[in-house]
C-alpha cells in the first residue's frame, strides 16, 4: 500500500468536491454533500470501515442528485485509489454480510486492480429523502470503477429500502476491512495485484 491517507480536488462544472481519506480511522468523520441520505450512507461506510473521512461537496443539486451522488463517489473511489498504489501487504479480498432489522445484504470485493462491479439492491422505492433509488447502483458502481477494485452487492432480503441501501453499504464497508488487513504474504499468483 502506498500511503494510508489521501486528498482529492474534484472540480467540474457540475461539482466541486474535497476528500480526504484516512484508511486507518479514529472515528474523524465529516461529510457534507447537500444531500441528507447520501451523507447517511458514506458516514455509516466510513464508520464501519474504520477510515476517517472528510467529504464535502457543492453540486448542482437544483438540476438534480446525479451529479453529486456520482462525482461523490468518483472522488472517493480516487482517494481510495490512491491509498491502495500497488496494494501489496494486503489481504486482498473482502467478504461480509450486514443486517439492519429485517434487511440482509452480502458485500464480497476484491482489491485487485480489475474495476467491476454486479449489483442486485432489490431497491423499489422512487427516492430515499433527496437520493433517487435509481443512484444507488451507480454510486457503488463509480466507486468500484474509480476506486479500481472488483464489487459484487446484493441485498439478500428486506421490506425497508432504506433498510437495504444501508445494509448493503455496511456489508461493503465490513468487506473492505477484512481486505485491507494487512498480510505478509503476496496474494497474487501473478506476483502483482496492477
Amino acid at each position: 500500500m502506498t500511503s494510508r491517507r489521501q486528498k482529492i480536488i474534484r472540480e467540474t462544472r457540475e461539482t466541486t468536491i474535497r476528500v480526504d481519506l484516512d484508511l486507518i480511522g479514529t472515528d474523524r468523520r465529516q461529510i457534507d454533500t447537500g444531500i441528507g441520505m447520501l451523507d447517511h450512507l458514506l458516514d455509516a461506510l466510513a464508520c464501519h470501515a474504520g477510515w476517517n473521512l472528510n467529504l464535502t461537496c457543492q453540486g448542482d443539486l437544483q438540476v438534480d442528485d446525479h451529479h453529486t451522488a456520482e462525482d461523490c463517489a468518483l472522488a472517493l473511489g480516487q482517494a481510495l485509489d490512491g491509498c491502495l498504489g500497488d496494494r501489496t501487504g494486503l489481504i486482498r479480498f473482502g467478504h461480509a454480510y450486514a443486517p439492519l432489522e429485517e434487511a440482509l445484504a452480502r458485500a464480497v470485493i476484491d482489491l485487485a486492480s480489475r474495476p467491476y462491479a454486479c449489483l442486485d439492491l432489490q431497491l423499489e422505492r422512487e427516492r430515499l429523502g433527496g437520493l433517487s433509488c435509481e443512484n444507488m447502483p451507480h454510486i457503488l458502481r463509480s466507486l468500484a470503477m474509480a476506486g479500481r477494485f472488483t464489487l459484487h452487492v446484493d441485498v439478500l432480503r428486506g421490506d425497508n429500502d432504506h433498510h437495504r441501501a444501508e445494509s448493503a453499504v455496511k456489508a461493503l464497508a465490513l468487506a473492505f476491512r477484512q481486505a485491507l488487513a494487512p498480510s505478509n504474504t503476496n496474494a497474487s499468483t501473478k506476483g502483482v495485484l496492477t
